[in-house]
């Protein structure tokens, strides 16, 4: 049996017993129920694992020959929604009853030697869990239909010493991870992003990689939306991990390679001047700033295309400098306490879609593999801000982590 048939099998007969443990959790709430409403209840229960069982062989027949095309992100989003949107809140729901069970057998135990009354219930972690699984499904499904497209400008000031006086007040937009196949069919949302950005009248826009699932072609319905990006010195990015093309099966490696050389091309006709271990200097009135952007350069299994001491080669000599690099983790291992560099703006985490992000409170799952996940960090004067994302890939919502746009106001520290 093929690896991958072997994994969606576990996770079947994983997924079968949640659905067996919380029914039973269902039938203790609807004992009290009326007949007819009980059955039609249990009938909508036992429909969705169908539906899922059924989707799950379609899937496994059908990912190997859809080639990553625009109707596999429907078809595979379509799943992957669904398994989130109705098994997140089981899972939750059985946890909650594992802990009622636990505490049922020490209370079966107590009152076998008289330590408590016989007449004490307790059914606290069934209510508690029911509640917070049903809050979880209606986060879940306001992510899914609204939360991904409900965009986010986080205003940021920053003070440096050595910012050149002329740069005082300089705006900078960022936007990352665009995922733009995920958005098949969808333009008026690559529109909103769009119109929001340009109402910021940034001086600099920046890109941090990810412009792509997989392929350049699924840029191409977007093209003439995103050459409406201005900004007064020019539009820039770099290259993510998904814009090379590594999560597709190519029948050759020429295939591969064209499609990288296409998206670049792509990139240039929307107007991003892409950034490849490269450098570029912005000068306002004599005065300058570096800005240097690398190819993805990340922790294994990620890929190391980048190049640092290429990219900053040209702005050795320049005193106040930025850099554009799409991993994180990068910045602790090459930049940070390493490199002269300012400020370094980031993507890649998503902020895993999930999670709590706000002003006093971050928290996501992801913050077990990127503990620089999300907004700003700092290391003896040195800046690196991760952005959590404009886009979506895989789970087609954003539950609690709204899609991003950073406004950066550098300003002269006096």
């Amino acid at each position: 049996m093929h690896s991958t048939s072997k994994f969606f099998i576990f996770i079947l007969i994983f997924l079968l017993l949640i659905d067996l443990y919380a029914f039973r959790g269902l039938k203790n709430f609807s004992s009290s129920w009326s007949g007819i409403v009980r059955i039609l209840v249990y009938l909508i229960y036992w429909l969705i694992p169908i539906f899922v069982f059924i989707m799950t062989f379609y899937i496994m027949y059908k990912l190997p020959h859809m080639a990553s095309g625009k109707m596999y992100y429907r078809t595979f989003y379509a799943f992957v929604g669904l398994l989130v949107l109705f098994y997140a809140p089981k899972i939750l729901f059985s946890t909650f009853l594992i802990g009622n069970d636990v505490v049922a057998v020490v209370v079966f135990v107590l009152k076998k030697y008289s330590l408590i009354s016989s007449t004490f219930q307790n059914q606290w972690f069934r209510y508690v869990g029911a509640a917070v699984a049903f809050l979880l499904f209606f986060f879940t499904l306001y992510g899914m239909a609204f939360g991904k497209y409900h965009y986010k400008v986080n205003h940021i000031q920053l003070k440096f010493s050595n910012l050149p006086e002329q740069f005082n007040g300089f705006k900078i937009v960022q936007i990352s991870d665009w995922h733009i196949g995920s958005y098949f069919r969808r333009p008026e949302r690559i529109q909103e992003a769009v119109n929001r950005i340009n109402s910021l009248n940034p001086d600099l826009i920046v890109f941090t990689g990810d412009l792509v699932n997989n392929l350049a072609t699924e840029v191409d319905e977007f093209i003439p939306i995103l050459q409406e990006l201005k900004a007064k010195y020019g539009v820039y990015s770099i290259l993510g991990n998904h814009d090379y093309g590594d999560y597709v099966v190519w029948r050759d490696p020429e295939g591969k390679k064209e499609n990288l050389e296409e998206l670049r091309n792509v990139e240039k006709e929307i107007g991003f001047q892409l950034l490849d271990n490269q450098s570029v200097i912005i000068e306002i009135d004599g005065a300058k700033i570096g800005l240097a952007g690398i190819e993805n350069w990340g922790l294994p299994p990620f890929p190391q295309h980048g190049d640092l001491s290429k990219a900053l080669a040209d702005i050795t000599d320049i005193p106040f400098k930025i850099l554009l690099s799409h991993d994180p983790s990068h910045w602790d291992e090459e930049v940070s306490g390493k490199t002269n560099v300012d400020l370094t703006l980031s993507g890649h985490t998503h902020g895993m879609q999930f999670g709590i992000n706000l002003k006093r409170m971050k928290w996501s799952p992801v913050k077990y593999k990127y503990p620089r996940w999300s907004g700003l960090y700092s290391e003896k004067g040195q800046i690196l801000y991760v952005n959590v994302g404009i886009g979506y890939l895989g789970f087609p919502g954003r539950v609690g982590m709204r899609p991003e746009i950073a406004l950066f106001e550098l300003n002269v520290k006096k």
